[in-house]
């Protein structure tokens, strides 16, 4: 089977920056549902599109094409008082900059605790990277029309309908 729209694509992966250091070593496949469902990177998509079980290749993504260009912008310094305690590095908060006009909450990372400050990033992780991603298809199959509806993969690795999103992220608003 060809993938294609409305197909679910596995595919077993590795990670790495453009000077092949390894960022992720995929130990779980990537399962998602094929076809514009925001369920991987587009280009990893546009790659894959046609292609079949057995299907290799190794694929050089551009920040842009990626999650982005690095925003000094994005970095905030936070009154430690504003936050939950205790506070340490790695939590992650949705929040909605004072800039951001049209209302949409980013998550922001703590990078650093100073005394009675705290450094937020709402770069993603990888922003400002370019990527290597080793890929190999291992299944494809037709999606459900469940996974259609919904838009993304149910099952093992896919979604849980049942499960609450917010739960991954506390909100507080950022100044």
């Amino acid at each position: 089977m060809k993938i294609a729209k409305n197909t679910v694509v596995t595919v077993e992966y590795s990670l790495s920056d453009a000077q092949d250091n390894l960022i992720e070593d995929g130990q779980e496949p990537m399962v998602y549902l094929h076809g514009g469902y925001e369920g991987t990177l587009p280009k990893i998509e546009e790659a894959l599109d046609g292609k079949e079980v057995g299907y290799r290749e190794v694929l050089h993504v551009e920040p842009e094409d990626a999650f982005g260009d690095y925003d000094a912008e994005l970095v905030k310094m936070e009154e430690r008082s504003n936050l939950p305690t205790p506070i340490e590095v790695g939590m992650q908060f949705e929040g909605t900059p004072e800039e951001n006009d049209d209302g949409d909450a980013i998550i922001f990372t703590v990078t650093d605790v100073v005394e009675d400050k705290v450094v937020l990033d709402g770069n993603h992780p990888l922003a400002g990277i370019a990527l290597r991603f080793n890929l190999h298809v291992v299944e494809v199959r037709v999606a459900t029309d469940e996974e259609i509806a919904h838009g993304h993969v149910h099952g093992g690795f896919g979604h849980d309908d049942d499960a609450d999103e917010d739960d991954e992220y506390r909100s507080y608003p950022l100044h």
